[in-house]
């Protein structure tokens, strides 16, 4: 993991975000990049596709803060921002860009908020081919992936957030498996002799030492506990895979909008 690219604007919570960023290019060695990209609030400026005098001075005050940031804690960083606020451009230039990076930080979308997009994080996390960490827009984390849960139900999406998160992972103090696996997802008897698959086992192989809890419950709620259970294990970052199915409802990326809606702890996706 040594090329992190951060979501920047000029809300508020950029500053969070932009702390943990910078907290993990430490931790890691890695190049920071920021990527400056907000949604036009002047019409006809987002319309000809130029950006207004009020974006261009947001777009420069949000760089001395990320360049002084970044000098302040010692990390190599560079600056990238988008020519334009028109909405399309935003999502389809920040996923693009999401593409040359290791790790993409983002966070939550607000309520009400015009900053951004309301489908971009979604996006960008189903069409970039990176793990996204977006961060909740509410809560402070002055820790995040020393203590890790996994939702793991053994889909593609779940193999790809594993290994997507396991240099997190293999410097975690603690990393629980939360398994959302159902009866029906179990090998049948009829099946025959199947081998003994073990998750655990994987992530031993690893180096990664795990715990692994069965969170019980069909379908309906399944979102909820696992979000209470983060809230019992101290949690400070969960790791799933973007629209897979993790049993909320039988439609693709239920859950993966619930948890991005109701986050209350940073989560990783991949997808």
């Amino acid at each position: 993991m040594k090329d992190i690219l951060v979501h920047i604007d000029d809300s508020e919570r950029c500053a969070a975000r932009l702390d943990i960023a910078i907290g993990l290019a430490k931790s890691f060695g890695a190049r920071l990049t920021g990527l400056f990209a907000r949604t036009e609030s002047h019409r006809p400026s987002a319309v000809a596709h130029k950006a207004s005098d009020q974006l261009t001075q947001a777009r420069d005050a949000a760089k001395g803060k990320f360049t002084a940031a970044c000098a302040a804690a010692g990390i190599t960083s560079r600056w990238w921002q988008l020519a334009h606020g028109e909405p399309g451009h935003v999502v389809s230039e920040t996923m693009f860009c999401a593409r040359y990076a290791d790790l993409v930080v983002m966070g939550q979308s607000e309520p009400k908020s015009k900053l951004v997009p309301e489908e971009m994080v979604e996006h960008v996390i189903l069409h970039c081919g990176r793990p996204v960490l977006v961060v909740p827009h509410t809560g402070s984390f002055p820790s995040v992936g020393e203590r890790i849960a996994l939702a793991w139900n053994a889909g593609k999406e779940a193999v790809r957030a594993l290994n997507d998160a396991k240099p997190l992972m293999a410097a975690a103090k603690s990393v629980t498996v939360l398994s959302l696996r159902g009866p029906s997802d179990e090998a049948s008897s009829g099946m025959g002799e199947v081998p003994q698959v073990d998750i655990i086992d994987h992530l031993a192989a690893c180096g990664i030492t795990a715990n692994a809890e069965r969170l019980a419950g069909e379908h309906i709620g399944k979102m909820d506990m696992l979000l209470s259970r983060l809230c019992d294990l101290g949690a400070d970052l969960v790791v799933m895979g973007a629209h897979g199915h993790y049993g909320l409802s039988l439609k693709r990326g239920t859950g993966t909008r619930y948890v991005l809606a109701h986050m209350t702890v940073p989560v990783l996706m991949s997808n």
